[in-house]
């Protein structure tokens, strides 16, 4: 071997090393940061590890869990959906307004909140397949003319004294376990099926992964983004049914900011800013991550301005390590 040969194949295993630890780091670089906070958080506070507190993370985290799922699909397929944290409030006062009827029950407040959703999902849908505009600019379009909708609706004005059957399914347990949790890991576990193993899974990372290709191999890229922007709209929805019963009442602006708290969750779980990858357990994780650091920074009596702030910087972060390990 000569030296010319020798030199190139160090080259090349150097270039390899790089590489692997490029991967490692954007693969795990969150990871390892979030575990210092948590570090940091069970010596600053006895209460941050205790099952009562862990139980209540999960709690909190359900509403934005059940959106930051549907915006998993949304994004493997390289799109966004701005509209959802508009979908929460317009479902939310849908319900409470069917709710405020004592015998309304549960299931009537329950499918208006979540038959209003389809509306919106079918309008970005349409925007986005048959009007060609960007993701972006449709969902935004959406989601002012969502919450606008809301606030015509309810003249601005909250609405509660909710009928208690419907409230169940924000206040009540089964066992231990609080319903909204239950809800929550159940939508979790029925879409990381879906997919990760159905044919409609597969169609949604192709799509993501080129969408070309995807129309020239004969998947019905249309439908597949039909379902997915109607998934978003639905789960944000159920998010915004829940939350209504949970705080017995509905605020038509409710939701505001859940989208970035939603994105910044899925792409913490390793979600792709640019299509074809991402997991609904890796979303899951990030909700659950996201939910302990802003729990931690209750305990530590923080203020919420400073919260959205380091949420700021913990998404910008996940950002530069998704596109760096992309690259």
């Amino acid at each position: 071997m000569t030296a010319f040969q020798v030199e190139a194949e160090q080259r090349a295993a150097a270039l390899e090393r790089r590489e692997r630890i490029k991967h490692r780091i954007g693969d795990y670089g969150l990871l390892v940061v979030f575990a210092g906070y948590f570090v940091f958080m069970a010596l600053a506070s006895d209460r941050f590890l205790t099952v009562g507190n862990l139980v209540n993370v999960v709690r909190q985290s359900s509403v934005i869990g059940l959106v930051a799922i549907g915006m998993t699909f949304v994004m493997i397929t390289a799109g966004i959906d701005l509209s959802v944290g508009a979908v929460v409030g317009v479902a939310a006062v849908v319900a409470a307004r069917v709710a405020i009827d004592p015998g309304s029950g549960l299931l009537l407040p329950l499918v208006a909140g979540l038959g209003v959703s389809l509306v919106v999902g079918g309008i970005n849908s349409l925007l986005i397949i048959r009007g060609k505009i960007l993701p972006f600019l449709a969902t935004l379009a959406v989601m002012a003319g969502t919450r606008g909708f809301a606030l015509v609706y309810t003249n601005g004005q909250p609405t509660g004294g909710l009928n208690p059957q419907f409230d169940v399914l924000g206040q009540g347990s089964i066992g231990p376990v609080p319903i909204p949790v239950i809800v929550f890991l159940t939508a979790g576990l029925v879409a990381d099926l879906v997919l990760s193993k159905t044919k409609f899974g597969r169609h949604v990372y192709a799509v993501g992964g080129s969408i070309e290709t995807a129309r020239d191999v004969g998947i019905p890229v249309s439908q597949v983004l039909l379902r997915v922007y109607l998934l978003s709209a639905l789960l944000a929805a159920a998010a915004g049914v829940v939350l209504t019963a949970r705080v017995d009442g509905a605020d038509p602006l409710v939701g505001t900011g859940y989208e970035l708290d939603a994105i910044a969750a899925v792409v913490i779980g390793g979600t792709s800013l640019f299509g074809g990858v991402g997991t609904v357990r890796g979303t899951i994780l990030g909700v659950l991550l996201l939910g302990m650091v802003v729990n931690g920074l209750n305990l530590l009596n923080v203020a919420s301005y400073y919260q959205q702030m380091i949420k700021g910087i913990v998404l910008v972060l996940a950002v530069v390590l998704n596109r760096w390990k992309s690259q």
